[in-house]
């Protein structure tokens, strides 16, 4: 019997359902009559056990896909989509028959919200727009994993080499060109995913929501209209270290390129920023460095000088979590990784996480590339892993983080520990440097946190207006840019073609992957960061502060990971941090020198844009 037939079966028994389908397609009839609290236990039982049973297999031929990019696999991709997304929604609906049922048990009424709102792009109950639904997802990927830009000579670059370029020429015309050649493969999308935002609004419509904006924001265990508040109360604390950064780097800009280029009181142009999207202004940072001491370092310079390959990148952001008291990953996690970009076939090189059965087979699939970036990316990826092995004893819908955010934040909270005293520790620096190099540091953390703040914000800003109807396909670009340029100051380098669609150039909106947790992220990660520095005995600046081989860090931080999803977030925060809050202050504390001495360079300078 399929895992559809027993589901069918067993909600048969609960529902006096009218029929049943085979594993593609499952069609409920409910009766009329009035649902009751044990009839939702046990709705919840049979919907978990599903689930997790046919989500492995999408997993796994997901993995395949995402590791071999042809047309079968993008095909089998897509049929192991639409067979999961059909019983997402079918539970989704389901669920929501018992959402008012008098006398539920609180965690059996949490399962049910997560059950209505667990789904990320929800397809309308129809079949064939299921189907079509699926499709649209599979290929809008796949063109993206594809992507390359062919120059005059014949050469054609994928995006890692086209990133390169971004990450390290100063030739404003070489930086010009990669950074429109990427955005070629995106407008294609356009016609696709304005197809996909109706089909998944109707999905959304019949699971009881507004628009799918509306349910994305309700999975936060706060009211969806809340939300955005929280999320402005958040970037209003950290904004003006982020004017301050903006200012200084402009300036500096200007300097490089000439103010014709970089004017000094207007938005910075995003192809000189050092990376691709503008989110990450680490790769500029010899440009706006400050002075360099003799406490300086470069990390990248150390991994290569070492000989490290990518083998060795992941051996040490996995003897970081032993040195906590994290058991060791398993042989499947070595046998079965994806480390290095393969030579003879397309693969979606975007670093990523898997749990593909939900108990011991953790994966990280990642072109691991030798410098500090990915260094701390493999910590990053290394957190899920973690993450997801601490939760597996929990039931289905609890075995996710407490809200998407913290996902994201605990191999980032790692990654800050990854400090001199750090690696003097573990053999990578001779001596621990004194304080003269701490502005440096700061700086090229900031280039990449700080950086990032206003971006990890505004992506989902943008899909929720069109997700709401506020911009149809003509204004999808217009309305990113102009979003783009209100929270990070950055502007569109040249005019955009009428038919650009440069949402679609960031993987994470072809891929449909809410992006609303890593700004949460950032924020998290600083606060949870202060916190274990308190429980491991830490005495002096936070920013100086590596728990590495602390112990009682490491069970604290591990008694919330056992958690998963089983509490509301507030609760859990609590339990690591004692506050029930998100706090951005931690940032402001972390980077407090760095404030100090970009007050006193902006100084005669125009801030603001």
């Amino acid at each position: 019997m399929t895992n559809a037939s027993k589901l069918c079966f067993v909600l048969f028994l609960i529902f006096s359902l009218s029929a049943c389908h085979d594993s593609s397609e499952i069609s409920v009839s409910i009766s009329n009559d009035e649902p009751t609290a044990e009839q939702a236990v046990e709705f919840v039982a049979v919907a978990e056990k599903n689930l997790s049973e046919v989500g492995q297999e999408a997993a796994r031929i997901s993995w395949v896909y995402s590791n071999f990019i042809t047309e079968d696999t993008e095909n089998l991709a897509a049929m192991a989509r639409r067979k999961f997304t059909t019983i997402q929604v079918e539970m989704a609906s389901q669920a929501a028959r018992f959402k008012d049922v008098p006398n539920l048990d609180p965690d059996t009424k949490r399962k049910l919200g997560m059950l209505r709102s667990g789904i990320t792009i929800p397809a309308p109950r129809d079949a064939a727009k299921t189907a079509e639904q699926s499709v649209i997802g599979t290929k809008l990927r796949g063109m993206y994993g594809k992507g390359e830009y062919c120059y005059a000579d014949g050469e054609c670059l994928d995006l890692g080499r086209l990133s390169d370029i971004i990450a390290e020429s100063r030739d404003p015309d070489d930086l010009l060109e990669a950074w429109n050649g990427w955005r070629e493969v995106s407008p294609p999308m356009k016609e696709m995913y304005s197809r996909q935002v109706e089909l998944a609004n109707e999905g959304a419509s019949e699971l009881g929501f507004s628009d799918l904006g509306t349910m994305w924001r309700s999975a936060y265990d706060m009211p969806p209209e809340d939300f955005p508040s929280e999320l402005d109360r958040l970037w209003g604390e950290v904004k003006p270290l982020y004017d301050a950064l903006h200012c200084h780097v402009r300036a500096k800009l200007g300097q490089q390129y000439g103010t014709d280029l970089v004017p000094p009181d207007g938005p910075i142009p995003a192809h000189l920023l050092g990376n691709m999207w503008a989110q990450d202004w680490s790769n500029i940072y010899p440009l706006v460095a400050p002075p360099e001491t003799v406490s300086s370092y470069d990390l990248s310079a150390i991994l290569k000088d070492k000989g490290f390959d990518a083998i060795d990148m992941v051996e040490a952001g996995e003897a970081f979590f032993s040195s906590l008291g994290f058991e060791e990953l398993p042989d499947t996690f070595w046998e079965r990784s994806l480390f290095v970009k393969p030579e003879d076939r397309d693969v979606v090189c975007h670093a990523s996480a898997w749990d593909v059965d939900e108990k011991d087979d953790v994966r990280i699939k990642m072109c691991i590339k030798i410098n500090a970036e990915d260094f701390n990316t493999v910590h990053h990826e290394l957190g899920h892993n973690y993450y997801q092995r601490a939760y597996n004893q929990q039931s289905y819908l609890h075995r996710t983080s407490a809200n998407d955010g913290f996902h994201e934040a605990v191999g980032d909270t790692i990654a800050l520990s990854i400090t001199p005293e750090y690696l003097q520790k573990i053999g990578y620096l001779e001596n621990v440097p004194d304080a003269s190099g701490d502005i440096s540091l700061l700086m090229k953390r900031a280039l990449e946190g700080i950086a990032f703040l206003p971006f990890g914000l505004l992506v989902d800003q943008w899909r929720w207006k069109v997700f709401a109807g506020e911009a149809g396909p003509t204004a999808y670009n217009d309305l990113w840019w102009e979003l783009r340029e209100k929270y990070q100051g950055v502007k569109a380098p040249n005019e955009r073609p009428d038919d650009a669609f440069d949402p679609g150039a960031k993987y994470h909106v072809p891929g449909n992957t809410p992006y609303t947790r890593y700004f949460l992220a950032r924020i998290l990660q600083f606060q949870f960061h202060r916190s274990l520095c308190d429980i491991s005995g830490n005495e002096g600046p936070v920013h100086r502060c590596s728990i590495y081989g602390s112990q009682p860090a490491g069970e604290r931080l591990n008694a919330m990971l056992e958690m998963g999803r089983s509490k509301p977030w507030p609760e859990e925060l609590e339990a690591l941090t004692g506050q029930s809050t998100m706090d951005a202050t931690a940032i402001l504390d972390y980077f407090a020198p760095l404030k100090t001495w970009l007050d006193e360079q902006n100084q005669g300078r125009q801030c603001g844009w």
